[in-house]
């Protein structure tokens, strides 16, 4: 019987990223607390431009936007957001959105797998992903509640089961 695997990723669906931006931009323009204080969210290149006339709007409107990538099912850690940053009367706070697993957080899973994991598991690392797999199916779930409870600095998925 050939082997079994799995692709652990860290990829985001930039579509839900976009909704959530909408959804986030249009709640600010209509709430009232935010009447009046030019605050506003938009994409800037690749990355998420925050904009308000003080600190404390700069962080309530990010926090309306995480809120907003949690209800589209987007883990707060594949989000990377800065500090505000004073710029003339504006506060602007930037934010970017982490995809791919870098080589040391790869080798680190990889590590974890091999010495917590299951006997006759193998883990590589390809790319921006690591590929797990084995004979029995039963290890790689076990693999996989594994790495879920785990707390790893970035948001992972699981892909191509077969």
């Amino acid at each position: 019987m050939a082997d079994s695997s799995f692709d652990i990723v860290s990829k985001v669906e930039r579509q839900e990223v976009d909704n959530a931006l909408n959804q986030a931009a249009k709640e600010i323009s209509t709430r009232y607390d935010f009447r009046g204080v030019d605050a506003s969210i938009s994409w800037s290149g690749e990355r998420i431009e925050i904009r308000a006339n003080a600190e404390e709007r700069a962080k309530a409107v990010l926090d309306i936007f995480q809120g907003k990538l949690v209800k589209r099912g987007i883990s707060l850690k594949a989000l990377d957001a800065g500090e505000p940053q004073a710029s003339g009367k504006e506060y602007k706070l930037f934010c970017s959105i982490k995809e791919g697993i870098s080589q040391e957080d790869a080798k680190k899973i990889a590590k974890l797998i091999r010495d917590e994991g299951p006997k006759g598991v193998k883990a590589q690392v390809q790319g921006e992903e690591l590929r797990v797999s084995s004979k029995s199916r039963d290890a790689l779930q076990d693999v996989i509640s594994l790495v879920k409870g785990q707390d790893l600095d970035i948001a992972v998925q699981f892909v191509n089961y077969r």
